[in-house]
């Protein structure tokens, strides 16, 4: 084996450490199109260019806006769990 399949084939030996910032949420996007993308050609019974990327990108961006939407909600439990609000609703805090 060459050096540099040995090195590929032993990239996928330990998982990708992704960092929990803001910006390595982009890696979703690529997940995300994969889906959309494998979800949509097993569903269709004949692939046409327009009519397959314009449902792709429907499909795409529903994704993305439920994810959103789910993180919002998550934020605003953790938020409130955490005992920010009633903190924000203390008059002594103005």
């Amino acid at each position: 084996m060459t050096t540099f399949l040995t090195s590929l084939l032993a990239t996928f030996t330990t998982p990708m450490r992704i960092d929990t910032a803001p910006a390595s949420m982009l890696w979703l996007l690529p997940l995300v199109a994969t889906i959309s993308v494998v979800y949509k050609a097993t569903k269709v019974n004949r692939i046409a260019l327009r009519p397959f990327a314009k449902e792709t990108a429907a499909l795409f961006g529903s994704i993305i806006v439920f994810i959103a939407v789910a993180a919002l909600i998550l934020y605003g439990i953790a938020w409130v769990v955490t005992g920010q609000l009633p903190g924000l609703l203390d008059p002594s805090a103005f």
